[in-house]
């Protein structure tokens, strides 16, 4: 395992200095889950909601959120994304809705944090449009699936290897 690069030798919290890294295309591709009542699913899935498009609400406000993710999480580095894809997705027989989110950048550090910003902010999103009818929902499973580009090149998501 790798020793977290958020620290310095005295163990102070610092941003790390990608300056010297080389500049290649970054992408991330991420997961989550937001299961709830069948009628619940039903009433997005039927455009029913008297707030409006639920997944089309989620889906902006998923996009923003990538965009502000360093304005969010403190050691993160400002990034010009390139792309922002969401996919909202309704799995009728588990009552749930999957987001994937993919994002990508040309730069010196990855999209991962991005991608999980984007794909929590738009199942919150969901739940917060959802809360007056289930307040039972549950967000689950958000996990980053794959990343490419930078030093370390490829990696993905394994099932089997999973702790």
């Amino acid at each position: 395992m790798t020793a977290l690069t958020h620290f310095n030798q005295s163990g102070e919290a610092h941003m790390v200095d990608v300056g010297e890294k080389a500049i290649t295309q970054r992408t991330a591709i991420t997961e989550g889950y937001i299961e709830m009542q069948p009628e619940t699913l039903k009433l997005i899935v039927d455009g029913g909601h008297k707030k409006g498009d639920v997944l089309a609400i989620a889906r902006i406000a998923g996009i923003m959120a990538s965009k502000k993710t360093a304005d969010l999480i403190p050691l993160c580095h400002p990034l010009p994304l390139t792309h922002v894809e969401i996919k909202l997705s309704a799995e009728i027989d588990n009552n749930r809705i999957r987001c994937q989110t993919t994002v990508k950048t040309n730069g010196q550090t990855g999209v991962e944090m991005e991608a999980l910003n984007a794909t929590q902010i738009a199942l919150l999103t969901i739940y917060d449009m959802c809360k007056a009818v289930d307040r039972g929902m549950v967000i689950q499973s958000v996990r980053l699936l794959e990343k490419d580009g930078g030093k370390s090149g490829h990696w993905q998501y394994d099932q089997q290897n999973v702790a």
